[in-house]
């Protein structure tokens, strides 16, 4: 089974796409940029400020999903400037603990004039979480 969802309080999509879609006991959360789901302005703050904003939106689709950041088995990120990568992965670190998923990290023109960072994952539930 596919269901696509787009939880309550996580930043809309700026284009044609859901947020998440599960598939079976997957989720696949879409990029999530350093968007504030209130206003859907980006914020255009450092390589930090835009890192926890990311993983504070990656939260939000999990959380409406029913899963959370210990639910995250792969991450990939994207960079526009590689030479921010020790403070993103303070960031980053600071979020996972030791539950520490698997993960990519490049360098890439993001399509967003002003965003830094961009993140998207996919998570596992077991049956019984799955909702």
């Amino acid at each position: 089974m596919i269901e696509r969802k787009s939880p309550l309080g996580a930043p809309e999509p700026q284009g044609p796409y859901s947020p998440a879609v599960r598939a079976g006991n997957f989720i696949f959360v879409s990029g999530q940029g350093a968007i504030d789901p209130v206003s859907g302005k980006l914020c255009t703050g450092t390589i930090e400020q835009q890192t926890e904003l990311v993983l504070n939106n990656v939260l939000l689709v999990l959380r409406g999903c029913g899963a959370g950041l210990a639910d995250i088995v792969k991450c990939s990120v994207f960079l526009e400037n590689a030479s921010d990568f020790s403070a993103m992965n303070t960031v980053y670190a600071s979020f996972f603990g030791a539950s520490k998923p698997a993960r990519t990290t490049v360098q890439a023109a993001l399509v967003e004039p002003g965003m830094k960072i961009e993140i998207d994952c996919i998570a596992w539930l077991d049956d019984q979480r799955i909702r």
